[in-house]
């Protein structure tokens, strides 16, 4: 669901944890300028979005005596939690709002997606025609293991977010999507396969297109936390979680478990929903590269689980081989050993020879034992790009570099406010996930491109 809003402290109407309605002052909240487009906080120009799984009622369990009684079979109750989650939605009024396991609308021109095979749930993006103007749409299938698909929704603001800026209207590319839920570690790299193929998709889109100098906004369930591969492979990739950089959280250990966004059916909870960001700006690796090093660290972390030692991993890929070097015929073995390979869900012949082409440096048609350890075991993906989305922003112009426009994070928060200390509230009941929102500042930047 797309508008663009002001948020001017007012009292409005706002949802306790249990979702009954309360008259609020709630600064961060966001309501519709008379105007039109201008939209502020603390009176800059700014977009806002909101992620949110709503789960699907048919997911929803009502009795933890009688599992297979859902949600979906007792409408009232679906409709009632459906009505507060849209009441709650239209309060919060933010720019771009991305759902998952939801189908249907709120009076908005919107975009629904189901997941194939007849899963019962999907995607929803939602746009306010008066506010973005939708230049393309796109569905992507992935036709996977997990039935999971994505949305990629091309706009432009409907005037620019500068009065002096040249070019006209700002252009962004927003992807809405829901990755499989990690049933074991196995599926790991069905997860980091799903965000590659959004990836490969963007970039072939991008270069069909012309679109070089583009923010990207990707909202979702990712179903991984940040410890995560996918959390890694992004990274890589150049895009920062919003919250984390609104809360200068950091990549590491410390960091990791300040806040939660979803209590999964087995009690846990964990922190998996995300709105990233990535500038025009942005460095970031090849990302054929950085598809390889998310892999092999997928698989330094099993053999490690084994108790395997550096020595011993490359034993393991060398297999029966005499000479001290890995075959190509042993490489493929061991993706196999380890069900990266040779599974319905597993790595394509393609994609296991774009690994075995990233793992042999020389070419040589096999690999020794420090190309073992450059490519596949001292992995350089942990090494994350710094958070610097909100740096390197120029306001003044510099005639040898061209001006580009992109997005500082100004605001992010969770609801209800106890996940965001990483707790869960037992009376909080509108989903099994909590909403994320976040508050873009549009700004000027430089690229030398």
């Amino acid at each position: 669901m797309v508008a663009v809003v002001d948020s001017n402290n007012l009292s409005i109407p706002n949802l306790n944890t249990n979702g009954n309605e309360s008259r609020v002052g709630y600064k961060r909240s966001v309501s519709r300028s008379n105007s039109g487009y201008v939209s502020s906080v603390m009176g800059e120009c700014c977009i806002s979005c909101t992620t949110f799984n709503i789960l699907a009622p048919i997911y929803k369990r009502l009795d933890h005596q009688n599992q297979s009684l859902r949600e979906s079979d007792v409408r009232d109750s679906w409709f009632n939690r459906n009505q507060t989650i849209l009441d709650w939605l239209i309060c919060e009024r933010s720019s771009v709002i991305c759902l998952q396991e939801r189908l249907g609308n709120a009076g908005y021109n919107t975009f629904s997606l189901a997941r194939t095979n007849n899963r019962g749930d999907g995607l929803l993006t939602a746009l306010h025609r008066d506010y973005f103007n939708v230049l393309n749409y796109r569905e992507l299938l992935f036709n996977d293991f997990g039935d999971r698909v994505a949305q990629l929704v091309h706009v432009e603001s409907v005037v620019p977010f500068f009065q002096n800026q040249r070019g006209g209207q700002q252009e962004i590319l927003i992807v809405n999507t829901h990755l499989l839920f990690p049933h074991d570690s196995s599926l790991s790299v069905v997860r980091l396969h799903q965000v590659y193929k959004i990836l490969q998709y963007l970039e072939l889109y991008q270069t069909e297109n012309k679109l070089n100098h583009i923010p990207i906004i990707l909202c979702g369930d990712w179903n991984g936390s940040k410890r995560g591969h996918v959390y890694k492979f992004l990274r890589s990739q150049g895009f920062v979680s919003s919250y984390d950089i609104a809360h200068q959280y950091t990549d590491g250990d410390a960091d990791a478990h300040k806040w939660v966004s979803h209590r999964n059916h087995r009690g846990n909870i964990c922190g998996v929903d995300f709105i990233w960001l990535r500038n025009p700006n942005q460095s970031r690796k090849p990302l054929k590269a950085s598809w390889a090093e998310a892999v092999f660290s997928i698989i330094k972390c099993q053999l490690q689980k084994a108790s395997l030692a550096e020595n011993d991993a490359f034993a393991f890929f060398k297999a029966d081989n005499n000479g001290d070097v890995i075959t190509h015929s042993a490489f493929c073995e061991a993706l196999r050993q380890v069900n990266l390979a040779g599974l319905p869900y597993g790595l394509s012949f393609q994609e296991t020879d774009d690994l075995w082409a990233q793992a042999d440096v020389d070419g040589n048609g096999v690999v020794n034992y420090e190309e073992f350890k450059q490519r596949m075991w001292n992995l350089s993906c942990s090494a994350q790009i710094e958070n610097n989305c909100n740096d390197n922003m120029e306001d003044s112009k510099d005639c040898s570099e061209k001006e580009i426009l992109g997005f500082a994070v100004k605001d992010a928060f969770l609801f209800p406010s106890e996940v965001e200390k990483g707790n869960w509230p037992e009376n909080y009941s509108l989903s099994d996930h909590a909403p994320l929102s976040v508050v873009f500042s549009p700004v000027r930047m430089q690229s030398s491109s």
